[in-house]
């Protein structure tokens, strides 16, 4: 059965999933590119997402592969798409990504603004949804044809469809880092409440990931 999932979300030891202050030099916010040690140095980050050869084989690389297994469509916030706030100006920005971005399938994008859809090479193409969480979501398992869909972040999108009880897996990657401030994922959720579990745990040297599921 398809499912709604988190994959390789990474928190600060405080719970931040991203550092304050995104813009071009800083996508994840200021200390946000420090959370991702326990992926980039994997043999799976470096063939996916740099298309380079090398890396570990361990732990962290079989949750970085695991991540990607059976997605059909991406959910994405619209901060996770670029640092641009408002109207688009144009069209000129198209992502962090270059023209091959790593979802290689659709890709529903939250916005307020209106803007036509974008094809990029190796798959995706960038749907962008301006009416809200609940339509995305509709209209991304309708791309992934029976395949999982994957929210990608950032938090605040995470948290809109926890708060929904839409979610119904989430990998987190706890690292061991405190950014002080930012973007809490679980400030004011009552997660038991809302029927999620913790049904997972490992610990390496750069995380503690964590699963969790929806009761």
């Amino acid at each position: 059965m398809s499912k709604l999932r988190v994959n390789a979300f990474t928190l600060s030891l405080d719970g931040f999933g991203a550092g304050p202050d995104q813009d071009l030099a800083n996508p994840l916010g200021i200390g946000g590119e420090n959370l991702h040690k326990w992926m980039i140095g994997t043999r799976f980050f470096r063939k996916v997402v740099m298309g380079q050869d090398g890396g570990t084989t361990d732990t962290d690389d079989a949750f970085a592969a695991r991540s990607f297994e059976n997605v059909g469509a991406w959910i994405l916030g619209r901060n996770m798409f670029g640092p641009i706030r408002g109207d688009w100006q144009d069209d000129s920005w198209k992502g962090w990504w270059g023209d091959n971005p790593p979802y290689h399938v659709p890709t529903f994008v939250l916005t307020h603004h209106k803007r036509a859809p974008i094809e990029m090479e190796g798959g995706t193409t960038f749907y962008f949804v301006t009416d809200g969480i609940h339509s995305a979501l509709e209209q991304a398992r309708e791309a992934a044809a029976g395949k999982d869909v994957r929210v990608g972040g950032g938090v605040s999108t995470v948290r809109q469809y926890l708060q929904e009880r839409l979610i119904d897996e989430m990998h987190l990657a706890i690292s061991p880092v405190l950014l002080g401030k930012g973007e809490h994922l679980f400030a004011g959720l009552d997660m038991p409440g809302l029927g999620y579990q913790c049904t997972e745990q490992v610990a390496t040297p750069l995380a503690t990931h964590v699963v969790i599921e929806r009761a």
